[in-house]
């Protein structure tokens, strides 16, 4: 199989071509605490309806009157603090 020339100009054209090959550290802001606060609080209160609502959720009051609704907001909590998860940097 035949081999490629390499002449002295072609190994100084890749050094200078103007891209620097050192790595550059970005700046990334952290996330505030209270939107992790946040964040994690509505995962656990979304858990926790959900798992008081199927162990105890006929025994309490008003969550027999909410029935199916029950689900709907457990999920909703849970899923909203999921959400919040793509913010957290």
């Amino acid at each position: 199989m035949p081999k490629a020339k390499v002449t002295v100009n072609s190994s100084h054209e890749s050094a200078s071509s103007g891209v620097s090959r050192t790595p550059v550290k970005i700046n990334v802001t952290s996330t505030p605490i209270w939107y992790k606060v946040i964040m994690f609080g509505l995962m656990i209160v979304g858990l926790g309806w959900l798992i008081v609502n199927y162990l105890a959720g006929p025994s309490i009051p008003f969550m027999a009157d909410l029935n199916a609704w029950n689900y709907l907001i457990g999920f909703s909590a849970f899923l909203a603090g999921l959400l919040m998860t793509m913010g957290w940097k």
